[in-house]
């Protein structure tokens, strides 16, 4: 059984009943990257839960997107493998802020990886991200603590569709709570969590 109810409202954007007759302050934030034309029914299965999703290129095919706003709002950047098939609304990068959490994503990780310079996507003096995002390995990977900085958490959710490495299909999910993250992990298509920081 989900955790979440949730209606479709006039503008067609999904809300969660249970946040809006509790007030529970507490949001979840899907990830996916690497679909390359292929949304699996078990990934879309995977981020029905979710208050937002961020899709961090190689999307493939605009029918992608379009599937995962039927479940919440979507955030999305193009991979090395797009073209301006989307709109105006994805491009290269994007910096959405998430219930007081700021994000970084870019398909390449050397575009989120920040140094004094800066990067592809931050000139020096832009605020650092909390969540820095990155697709294109195909290979899932959760950073944090000295790894990360100066961001608080690196994050790669794997391929959706495509693995490599040995690795499964995966997503990630990033739970924010209070205006801050509270755990993220990335998990089998099948559920089966495979790494993991927070509570």
């Amino acid at each position: 059984m989900k955790h979440h109810d949730k209606r479709v409202t006039q503008d067609g954007f999904r809300y969660n009943a249970a946040r809006l007759i509790y007030n529970a302050p507490m949001t979840l934030v899907g990830v996916i990257s690497d679909t390359h034309g292929r949304l699996d029914q078990k990934a879309y299965e995977a981020l029905a839960d979710c208050d937002h999703i961020i899709h961090a290129g190689d999307i493939c095919n605009p029918a992608t997107l379009r599937e995962l706003k039927t479940l919440a709002p979507v955030t999305a950047v193009l991979g090395n493998n797009d073209f301006s098939d989307y709109g105006d609304s994805v491009g290269r990068f994007a910096r959405p802020e998430i219930d007081g959490v700021k994000f970084l994503v870019a398909h390449y990780p050397r575009d989120v990886r920040i140094s004094k310079f800066g990067t592809g996507a931050l000139a020096p003096g832009d605020p650092i991200p909390d969540v820095c995002i990155h697709g294109h390995t195909h290979i899932p990977k959760l950073e944090y603590g000295k790894e990360a900085r100066p961001a608080q958490y690196i994050l790669c959710p794997g391929s959706a569709s495509y693995p490599r490495g040995g690795n499964s299909r995966t997503i990630a999910k990033i739970k924010i709570e209070n205006r801050q993250v509270e755990a993220i992990w990335i998990q089998a298509l099948n559920g089966r969590v495979l790494m993991r920081v927070g509570k």
